[in-house]
């Protein structure tokens, strides 16, 4: 007998992610205020795991919307050539393992901000190409 109400999501290409607006606001509040953290003790060791769980899962979003927005670009841009290398440092500082320290948690932080900064960059590179020519 099969009781589970769950239902299992196959989706190799992300495209339900895809449709998803990032939630951008809350995650640059929370990059700022740790970002401004002086304090070694402002908050307890499993705190900080669970904030550096929030920022990496944040951070994999984010990263993948660069890679959307920088398959849109020739090979040969610049903007594309860019993102790819802040994607490169994106998957090798997230492939670290967290630790509940304030250094690991500013530095989830300070790649959410990078990673936010080139996905602006790839959307104003794709905006000329975006907009509707005017007829008049």
């Amino acid at each position: 007998m099969h009781t589970s109400s769950h239902t299992v999501l196959y989706d190799p290409d992300g495209l339900i992610e895809a449709e998803l607006p990032l939630d951008r606001e809350p995650y640059e509040c929370l990059v700022k205020a740790i970002l401004t953290w002086t304090g070694e003790d402002t908050l307890a060791v499993r705190d900080y795991e669970q904030i550096g769980l929030q920022l990496t899962g944040h951070a994999r979003a984010v990263a993948s919307a660069v890679r959307r927005c920088a398959d849109q670009l020739p090979k040969s841009s610049g903007p594309r050539a860019l993102a790819d290398v802040v994607l490169r440092d994106a998957e090798g500082r997230l492939s670290a393992p967290l630790e509940g320290t304030v250094r690991c948690v500013q530095n989830r932080a300070r790649l959410v901000r990078s990673l936010y900064a080139r996905l602006d960059r790839l959307e104003a590179a794709l905006a000329p190409d975006r907009q509707a020519p005017t007829v008049g």
